[in-house]
This record gives structure tokens, C-alpha cells and sequence, in this order.
């Protein structure tokens, strides 16, 4: 199994692409061209940094170690963020996925009362490659059985946990949509309410999670508040292509602390482009 440095190393090289800002309803607020470059020194014993947006001042990192907010899969998709959930102060994560030659990287910030109040999507692909972009994520793009491949890790590095999932999402005569997601023996069933490019489950009005369906294929799920001594999850989705789809899962327990980090792989049925 690849260490986690190793798995950082499949980030290596010149991204270029764009950070674009969005308010917790989908409004396009700023769309900033940017260059990320990861390179190895002393032998990839070391990485530097350099985040360069326009209009900015440059950032600058080296690192030799992976830092405990962070963990990364051996595709080198990745997740940094809040290890605590904690009153009265930001929350937030950023989950990056990884295919080929292109990273969809989404960052989500909670304000100090736990309202969501920032996204971040980031659009990158690797210098002197093709940036090919899929269109913004539709519902239609969504509907019918994904069969997905799961790897779960852990901050503590215990071992991995591999796993099958299945999702079923169809409309129902009312045009609600309903999400039927199961993996190993559970199997979760969600009713949302469909508004634009917004998809709200509100059973529980305490409890509401509103995913935001984005350009390039990406989707964020976000609570729309983050309170103590509920368990919640972060996730991003990214459609790759009609029928290959990846999300990433960043989980907290009812003590808000992080335990897990889980990466689906699916296909959906029925269709071989």
C-alpha cells in the first residue's frame, strides 16, 4: 500500500485552471484564474508549493510530512480541513479528486456561528494538457443506478475498509427527487426537493443538507448548519464522464471530531460511453 507521501506525489506538477467563488445558493460571485505548481526537492523528500492567482500576491509552501488535517488516497485524491468541530469558530474542508491529466478540487467554509458561507470550486488540469471541460451538472446527468467501488481511511491510519455501494436516484410523480443509497447493509433512503441547480433534503428542518450541482460535473453536499453533537459529512462529486462518477466523503462523529474519509468510485448502468 502506498504511504501517504507517495500518495501525495501523484499531485506533482504545474495545474493550471481557475478558483471559482460561489455564495451558499450557487450565485457565481468571482471566477480567478490560477496556476498551483507541486515540485519535489532533495529528491521528492521535500515538496514546494507555489499558489499564484490573479491579482494576488503569490503563496509559498514547503512541507516534508503530511499533516494531520489531511489525508490522501493512493490516486493521490485528497481531503485537508477542520480536524474538530468546535463553537465559535471557522469549519471548513477542501476535497480534491484526481483523474488523468485533471484535479476538481472544492473547499466549503462554515462561518463562526456554523452557517455555510463560502464554496470554493477549483478547476485544474496539468501544463501543456487538454482542458476538457464537461458541462455544468444537471439533474437528468444524475438519475438512475451507480454501482461504486468504496475505499474508507483514517486519520488514526487504521487499515482501510473496501466495500461495494449502490445508488439509485430517480424523480418521483411529483418531481421530487429520491436517493437510495446502500453499502454493505444499510441502505439509506432520502427524499429531496429540487429548485434550479439546488436539491434540498429537509426531512428533518433541524438537520437540513442542500447539494449544489456546479459546472465541470461537480456537485457539493453540504449541511446548510453545522451544529454540536451532530454527526455531519462534507462531499463532492465529480461527473468524469456520462457514466463514470467519483465522490469523496469527509465524516464527523457526534463529538465533532473527523473519523473518516471515504472515496466512491461508480459507474452508472445501462450505458457504455
Amino acid at each position: 500500500m502506498a504511504t501517504q507521501w507517495e500518495s501525495l506525489l501523484q499531485n506533482l506538477g504545474e495545474w493550471q485552471g481557475s478558483f471559482t467563488r460561489f455564495s451558499p445558493q450557487g450565485e457565481l460571485l468571482e471566477d480567478i484564474k490560477s496556476v498551483v505548481s507541486l515540485s519535489g526537492l532533495n529528491n521528492n523528500q521535500t515538496i514546494r508549493q507555489i499558489v499564484s492567482r490573479q491579482g494576488q500576491e503569490d503563496l509559498v509552501l514547503e512541507y516534508s510530512s503530511v499533516a494531520k488535517s489531511t489525508l490522501f488516497f493512493a490516486n493521490g485524491a485528497f481531503s485537508q480541513g477542520s480536524i474538530q468541530l468546535a463553537p465559535f469558530t471557522e469549519f471548513g474542508a477542501e476535497l480534491g479528486l484526481i483523474h488523468e491529466n485533471r484535479r476538481l478540487r472544492l473547499v466549503q467554509i462554515f462561518d463562526k456561528t456554523g452557517q455555510l458561507d463560502k464554496i470554493t470550486l477549483i478547476r485544474e488540469h496539468l501544463a501543456g494538457t487538454d482542458a476538457v471541460e464537461r458541462p455544468s451538472l444537471q439533474i437528468d446527468d444524475l438519475l438512475g443506478e451507480w454501482q461504486g467501488e468504496a475505499v474508507t481511511i483514517y486519520p488514526d491510519w487504521s487499515s482501510p475498509d473496501n466495500y461495494s455501494t449502490n445508488l439509485k436516484l430517480q424523480l418521483d410523480d411529483t418531481g421530487r427527487l429520491i436517493q437510495s443509497l446502500t453499502f454493505g447493509d444499510r441502505t439509506i433512503t432520502s427524499t429531496g426537493t429540487i429548485q434550479g441547480s439546488i436539491i434540498n433534503f429537509d426531512k428533518n428542518p433541524q438537520k437540513q443538507v442542500q447539494v449544489l450541482l456546479l459546472p465541470d460535473g461537480a456537485s457539493v453536499t453540504s449541511p446548510l448548519q453545522v451544529q454540536l453533537r451532530q454527526p455531519l459529512f462534507l462531499e463532492v462529486g465529480w461527473l468524469i464522464q456520462p457514466n463514470l462518477r467519483q465522490r469523496m466523503v469527509r465524516s464527523y462523529n457526534d463529538k465533532g471530531e473527523w473519523v473518516s474519509l471515504t472515496l466512491v468510485t461508480e459507474k452508472k448502468e445501462g450505458i457504455n460511453k
